[in-house]
């Protein structure tokens, strides 16, 4: 890869993975990390890797060094890891962005990155084995049970609403 074909994957797919990472993780910093660590992984194999791959080999990377963070942070406990809210109950409805990002919260991690893959940014089944390490079959899997699983919830919230 030639450092001008570096350059047009970073203006092509910067802001899609940004949005992927984040969407997953929540938290806008710890994105641009690792964002900025799979752009830093990426050209330091610009020889080994090609430019028509290079989308492949970022979304890889990237999904690879959160899954890194977040099995780091599972094991570093937080003080300030129960939120206010999580003692407060509200009666009133906070809308289809917080009820579909609550449904998302109910996934394992594994399951909302390949619905967020598919459904979010529009990778097929192929792509997604790819980037997640996961055979054909074991991405179908996880998308059909994730969205069951969604599915029961958004109908769960609808009868409440």
């Amino acid at each position: 890869m030639t450092v001008k074909e570096y350059n047009t994957t970073v203006e092509l797919y910067s802001d899609n993975v940004f949005r992927f990472i984040l969407k997953n993780i929540k938290d806008e910093e710890k994105a641009k990390d690792i964002v900025q660590d799979a752009f830093v992984k990426m050209w330091q194999k610009t020889d080994e890797v090609e430019a028509e791959k290079a989308k492949s080999y970022l979304f890889t990377t990237a999904y690879r060094t959160m899954i890194d963070l977040i099995r780091r942070d599972k094991k570093q406990g937080k003080w300030d890891e129960v939120a206010e809210q999580s003692y407060s109950h509200s009666q009133q409805y906070t809308g289809l962005s917080e009820v579909l990002q609550m449904a998302l919260t109910k996934l394992s991690e594994i399951q909302r990155s390949v619905v967020m893959l598919r459904d979010y940014e529009g990778y097929d089944y192929n792509e997604i084995g790819e980037i997640t390490g996961l055979s054909l079959s074991q991405v179908k899997v996880y998308i059909f049970r994730a969205r069951k699983v969604l599915k029961e919830y958004l109908v769960s919230v609808e009868a409440v609403i």
